[in-house]
């Protein structure tokens, strides 16, 4: 089956899109929660996926967080992008602009942690400025492990060190 590399699969002479599946985060000290997250997102596209992941830029986190990054923004979107399930992993923009992300991305998909009910928000307004249609999934979060957030191993990294 001849291959496009943009991502279509040729079915006698028939185009099947794959689905570009959106997400995003900080990732600052990578860690299991975020992988699962990411496998989540890519399965929600279906088959053959594609998973673009925007990697949130060290001064959009430190408007938001209060505080910087641990890891600067370039290792972490390198981290990003090693993982198996990533297609691809870009720097997100200056500026949080949900409309130019999903005009530079096109997501079919776009994932969301369970605590993002902000960018769900902001990302249905964006929809319904456009008129598009844009599935968004709500990824759960995955067991109680003591470890299963950066602030909680940068917690346990202080204590180890006291």
């Amino acid at each position: 089956m001849p291959y496009d590399f943009w991502g279509s699969w040729n079915f006698h002479g028939d185009k099947m899109k794959k689905k570009i599946v959106l997400a995003s985060g900080t990732f600052d000290l990578l860690h299991l929660e975020h992988v699962k997250y990411l496998e989540e997102a890519k399965k929600a596209g279906g088959e053959n996926a594609k998973l673009v992941v925007i990697v949130t830029r060290d001064t959009t986190a430190e408007k938001r967080k209060g505080k910087k990054p641990i890891m600067p923004e370039d290792q972490r979107r390198a981290l990003v992008e090693a993982l198996k399930v990533v297609d691809e992993a870009i720097l997100g923009f200056e500026e949080a602009d949900i409309d130019g992300v999903i005009e530079k991305i096109k997501p079919d998909v776009v994932a969301l942690g369970y605590d993002e009910n902000d960018i769900e928000r902001k990302v249905r307004e964006a929809m319904a400025r456009k008129g598009l249609k844009i599935q968004i999934v709500k990824i759960e979060k995955f067991g109680k492990d003591e470890l299963n957030s950066s602030s909680k191993i940068k917690r346990k990294i202080i204590e180890a060190w006291r």
